[in-house]
């Protein structure tokens, strides 16, 4: 999962030009742009560029997996403890899946969420 979240970076660069461009596109069709509320546009487009940034899920991601490594070394009964950062990893990874708005992302998380389920295999295997 993590060797996947690494190779989502050189996509994201893309991706977020790709939005830039739309947006500028967007912003130069508008008819008047003296009947335009500026604060609302502002609100706007701070409210897209939040929804569209996936830097907080990314880094909560590799926080997750290096917990459930850390976490998996301990000499104690932990699978529980798996189970449940196995969930915060799957919500972050959905999360990333469904801002994405990218092919080769999409391909990233589809495989990030295989390997999940493989991890959640094995989980219950052990308990």
């Amino acid at each position: 999962i993590t060797t996947l979240l690494k190779q989502i970076e050189p996509f994201e660069i893309e991706r977020t030009a790709k939005v830039k461009e739309r947006i500028l596109d967007g912003l130069k069709e508008l008819a008047s742009p003296e009947g335009v509320d500026h604060n609302r546009l502002e609100q706007e487009m701070i409210f897209y560029l939040e929804k569209l940034d996936i830097n907080e899920e990314k880094v909560r991601l590799a926080h997750h997996c290096s917990y459930f490594i850390e976490t998996l070394e301990l000499d104690e009964p932990v699978g529980k403890k798996l189970g449940f950062i196995a969930q915060e990893i799957g919500r972050e990874i959905n999360t990333l899946g469904s801002k994405a708005n990218h092919t080769e992302m999409q391909k990233l998380v589809i495989g990030m969420k295989d390997a999940l389920e493989k991890i959640k295999e094995q989980l219950l295997n052990a308990l």
